[in-house]
């Protein structure tokens, strides 16, 4: 797929990809935490059919710019402009936005600083509720990669075994060697300024998902080890229209372990929400 690129309001270029007809009902997928737009692959080429599907990379990840000032990643606004920026640019009208993990902060800057009246709705999977001083002990997985120092340090060889300890710890099975590879080497493309400078704000992202007034889902993996499952229950219970969907079994990346599932969820929560048929 061809690499696209938006401006955001800093001059920084939010790079995206895109999959399926332009015409069809449009889905914005965003990422977490020193991934990439790769990570959502195997969920594009199940609905591809039938949405149109954009893939954006996070500010100081994959192919996007990565500003070396840390207050570029704290900045909720520019969270929000970024994802404004690729909906203007891919041309989306009413997109239904999916946030995993970290995304979902990204997604509660877009809700504060763009509203939801433009949505069709907001799905998080394995999404967080707090960064920095705002997060309590009950979200936090023995897994979650602010536990882990060497995930930030500049020394390459351990950075990339904490990556790959990460990575493994992502979903309650192992997965293919071929694309547990490929998850890893997309982390690495996120250099460990960017990754200190993701947790640097303190922020509770309760107030942007309660003033939501799009119908939003929330998919929890049971055996998530990095983002507790009590989070997910807590995001979908303060959206004012939230569903709670929990699945047994799964870790972290629920749309990895589980796309079959992750697909034709979305797709009915999609559907319904747009107030189309399935």
């Amino acid at each position: 797929m061809t690499t696209h690129f938006a401006t955001s309001s800093d001059g920084t270029q939010i790079a995206f990809t895109r999959k399926g007809d332009t015409a069809l009902p449009p889905i914005l997928l965003i990422h977490g935490w020193a991934q990439a737009g790769m990570c959502w692959e195997a969920l594009t080429e199940r609905l591809s059919n039938r949405f149109h599907l954009v893939a954006m990379d996070l500010r100081g990840h994959g192919a996007s710019g990565k500003p070396d000032d840390p207050t570029a990643y704290a900045d909720t606004t520019l969270w929000g402009d970024d994802v404004a920026a690729v909906i203007a640019a891919a041309a989306l009208d009413r997109p239904s936005l999916v946030g995993w993990s970290y995304g979902s902060r990204v997604i509660a800057a877009y809700l504060t600083t763009h509203g939801s009246a433009h949505l069709a709705g907001v799905v998080l999977a394995g999404g967080i509720l707090a960064i920095g001083a705002a997060r309590e002990d009950w979200m936090v997985g023995p897994a979650s990669p602010g536990l882990d120092r060497d995930l930030y340090t500049e020394d390459l060889n351990r950075r990339l075994h904490a990556t790959a300890r990460f990575v493994d710890a992502c979903t309650a099975k192992p997965l293919p060697r071929a694309l547990y590879g490929a998850m890893v080497g997309a982390n690495m493309l996120c250099p460990p300024h960017v990754r200190r400078a993701l947790f640097g704000a303190d922020l509770d992202l309760r107030p942007a998902y309660a003033a939501m007034t799009c119908p939003g889902l929330v998919i929890h993996g049971t055996d998530d080890a990095v983002v507790t499952a009590a989070t997910g229950q807590a995001a979908a219970a303060v959206m004012p229209h939230g569903r709670y969907l929990p699945y047994d079994g799964i870790g972290h990346a629920p749309f990895v372990e589980d796309p079959d599932r992750f697909a034709a969820d979305l797709a009915d929560f999609v559907t319904t929400s747009r107030g189309e048929q399935p």
